[in-house]
């Protein structure tokens, strides 16, 4: 069998961590091979040891057969290898052309830039993705979902023999998800070979053609794709099982109200929203991308103003302006992208830990108490099962999981009463999810008020006691949660587009 690309024995160290003992890799000509491991398990680090990002320890790559070193992205790009990451690498004040096309823009005498050109190659490729993008547009102004299919365009752009996704769909709505199989689907009768990263266990199945698992940094197996049920895939990833059950909804109707919005407004995003969550409850939040899930939950922290509505937190009506006042009012916001507005991710995980409580750790001459943020640090590190090798270690180097732990291990230490959770597990591997999930679930037995905003319907449905329903910014539905709730009702009022109103009985 020839292979594209194959990777035999391949070894990484890091500072206190083995990071990949002695892996094995291989992909065809014309095929999906889902590369697939809870995070931590080393997948980003072989695809960045392929994509010439990182040098290997050891082991042994080839491509068509003859053995390669790339020791940089461009010498990856010029044995055909391209990479779209998980995080995305876009300038924000560059134009969507100039993002696709940066490096290789076409000049006109003495090196002046064809910007007509440019945006007219730019526009090739978009129209070769079914994109409708301007050229000309502002990447800061586009949605993250819209950022993410510029990246994949760029990508593209170097007519790529090999092309690694590092989780291309997780800000992806189910319309743009099946225009990216589409395009999938072109490349591979192309003859283009695809590495697929995903944590979304029903794309690998529609996809891919075989299935490597990694776990903590080792192979495991290659599997047929067609011929695995999920359930091995799932077990082989984490080594045990993993439940799905549905929530079970408790008696809270005599429970306090922690929080209730009345009449909520913001433009066109949010249209006169009310709703109320109950110490203890887990209120869940569905609907398309778009709906104004987030919207609604950054009114409520103060990161957006509001035109109207009233905010109640503990049956007393405050007046939340800015994100501190939330903070204050008994709060806190995970927001959907913790990389930019959750963690600083060069920091260390006692920092970050620490950051949302610093006065507790700081004297009246401004000292920290550095002995104290330890104590604190590896307390929470060991309650939250946080993998890392310290309290020292810099954020970034932890996988997705854990990063979302230390966020949540922040707003823990400020003993927030109503904490709201946006898309909590957005690339998070199966085994983590359901570590996330059991967290969320023990908060709520704490007393907390959970909020959590999900664009997977059964998340949502895992998680929740009631589920609300937005609809372009309405509010179009309180659903009961556990058993009683379909995904067919959820999305009948995902997309309902009236003013009439279904409510639950309150939980």
């Amino acid at each position: 069998m020839s292979y594209l690309v194959e990777m035999r024995g391949i070894e990484k160290r890091f500072p206190g961590v083995h990071a990949l003992k002695s892996v094995q890799f291989n992909l065809r000509p014309g095929e999906v091979h889902a590369l697939m491991g809870e995070n931590g398990a080393g997948k980003s680090t072989l695809m960045k040891i392929m994509s010439g990002i990182y040098a290997r320890d050891g082991g042994e790559m080839f491509v068509d057969g003859t053995p390669v070193a790339p020791d940089s992205p461009r010498a990856a790009q010029d044995l055909g290898i391209g990479i779209i990451h998980q995080e995305l690498s876009l300038m924000n004040d560059l134009t969507a052309a100039q993002n696709v096309l940066i490096g290789r823009e076409p000049r006109r005498s003495f090196g002046r830039l064809d910007e007509p050109e440019l945006n007219r190659r730019a526009a090739e490729i978009f129209a070769s993705l079914r994109l409708a993008m301007d050229p000309r547009t502002k990447v800061s102004t586009q949605t993250i979902a819209r950022q993410q299919l510029i990246e994949i365009a760029k990508a593209l752009s170097y007519n790529p023999r090999v092309l690694i996704m590092d989780e291309p769909t997780a800000a992806l709505n189910d319309a743009e998800i099946a225009e990216l199989f589409a395009v999938i689907a072109k490349l591979k009768a192309d003859g283009v070979g695809i590495v697929y990263i995903s944590h979304r266990m029903d794309e690998i199945k529609r996809i891919a053609d075989r299935v490597t698992i990694l776990r903590d940094g080792a192979y495991i197996d290659t599997l047929d794709a067609a011929d695995t049920p999920l359930s091995k895939i799932i077990q082989l990833m984490v080594g045990r099982e993993v439940t799905q059950s549905r929530a079970t909804v408790p008696d809270l109707s005599q429970a306090p109200v922690a929080l209730e919005v009345r009449g909520l407004s913001r433009g066109k995003d949010v249209r006169d929203v009310s709703f109320s969550v109950r110490k203890g409850e887990i209120l869940g939040f569905a609907g398309l991308m778009g709906a104004g899930r987030t919207e609604v939950a950054r009114i409520i922290f103060g990161a957006d103003p509001r035109d109207a509505g009233e905010i109640r937190v503990g049956g007393y009506a405050v007046d939340i302006l800015t994100p501190h006042a939330a903070v204050q009012a008994g709060i806190g916001y995970l927001s959907e992208d913790r990389k930019h507005f959750g963690l600083a991710v060069d920091m260390t995980v006692r920092a970050n830990i620490a950051m949302a409580n610093m006065a507790q750790f700081t004297s009246r001459t401004g000292v920290l108490d550095e002995g104290a943020m330890k104590r604190i640090a590896v307390d929470y590190i060991s309650r939250l099962g946080i993998r890392t090798p310290s309290d020292m270690q810099a954020v970034r180097l932890l996988s997705g999981g854990n990063q979302q732990k230390v966020v949540i291990a922040k707003w823990l230490l400020r003993d927030c009463d109503v904490l709201i959770f946006d898309e909590p597990t957005r690339g998070i591997d199966v085994g983590a999810k359901s570590e996330i999930y059991a967290l969320l679930e023990d908060l709520a037995a704490q007393g907390r008020a959970i909020i959590v905003i999900s664009s997977e319907l059964p998340e949502v449905m895992r998680l929740s006691h009631r589920i609300a329903v937005m609809c372009e910014g309405r509010l179009t539905g309180i659903l009961p949660g556990g058993a009683q709730t379909t995904q067919e009702q959820i999305m009948e009022l995902a997309t309902r587009r009236d003013s009439a109103l279904t409510v639950a009985e309150d939980a």
